[in-house]
């Protein structure tokens, strides 16, 4: 059965990234695309299950949205926004494609409050 999971990491701290905020939509070609999901990481930086999953997947293009300035802000990083200034990142997002609903869709956020790399996980 296809899904779409992810999770954080805080590569400057060392450590999974706990309490992101995070939304999937499906984008379509006319408006802001279809909300599908929320969820907030738990203290493994993982949501408690599979964002989306079964039928409810379809070959499409998809957005998650991590709002990593307030995670930033919280954990009191150099570069978030908890000094007064608006953080350098605040929400990353991730456009990722779905060819094969039956596949199995990890999109892991890799993040400091200056960068954020992803990539096709497992």
């Amino acid at each position: 059965m296809g899904h779409v999971s992810t999770h954080v990491l805080d590569t400057a701290a060392g450590r999974p990234a706990a309490g992101v905020a995070i939304t999937l939509r499906r984008l379509t070609a006319d408006g802001p695309g279809e909300l599908l999901a929320r969820a907030v990481t738990n203290a493994d930086g993982r949501t408690d299950g599979p964002l989306l999953e079964g039928a409810a997947l379809t070959a499409g293009t998809y957005e998650l949205l991590f709002q990593v300035g307030a995670y930033f802000a919280r954990s009191g990083a150099a570069g978030g926004s908890g000094d007064g200034e608006p953080p350098f990142l605040d929400a990353v997002p991730v456009r990722f494609g779905v060819s094969d609903p039956d596949g199995r869709y990890h999109v892991p956020l890799l993040i400091t409050p200056w960068s954020y790399a992803t990539y096709r996980g497992s």
